[in-house]
């Protein structure tokens, strides 16, 4: 017993180790993924609600994300819920942080490629991008069919 005494201050110093490699991603990405953004969802069901699921097959890459539209088709709130790789989050939390207080039209307006470039996405992971992207089309698609059907 007298052994153990020693190690467990050893034991309290250690260090938090980085879940993502910090080295393989840019600053931008780690922040997003360290502390993601707008995580959460929302219930489908409401009709201010609109939806978007999507996902990459080739990564297994799967996105929710979810916007929230007041009377005046502004999105006021938006969430999203992603599995996958640390570049599929931070795209989605990026996506997320830039929709909000966006008009439909303004949102419908992000490319894959600003998202890219704001995180510094390297060529192999421009695939998450493209999905943030998609998510919002498909957010924005349900939400429009929601209308349509009221």
């Amino acid at each position: 017993m007298a052994s153990l005494r020693g190690t467990v201050p050893v034991l309290l110093k250690l260090r938090r180790v980085q879940s993502v490699p910090g080295a393989l991603y840019h600053a931008n990405v780690l922040d997003h993924y360290e502390n993601p953004r707008n995580v959460g969802s929302m219930d489908k069901k409401d009709k201010t609600v609109g939806t978007g699921l999507v996902g990459a097959p080739a990564c297994g890459d799967v996105m929710k994300l979810q916007i929230k539209v007041d009377e005046n088709g502004k999105i006021i709130d938006a969430k999203f819920k992603t599995f996958g790789c640390g570049s599929a989050i931070a795209s989605s939390s990026l996506a997320t942080e830039w929709v909000k207080g966006k008009t439909l039209d303004e949102a419908k307006k992000l490319k894959n490629t600003d998202i890219a470039k704001e995180l510094s996405l390297p060529p192999v992971k421009l695939h998450c991008s493209m999905l943030a992207e998609d998510a919002i089309k498909a957010a924005l698609e349900d939400y429009k069919k929601k209308q349509d059907n009221h």
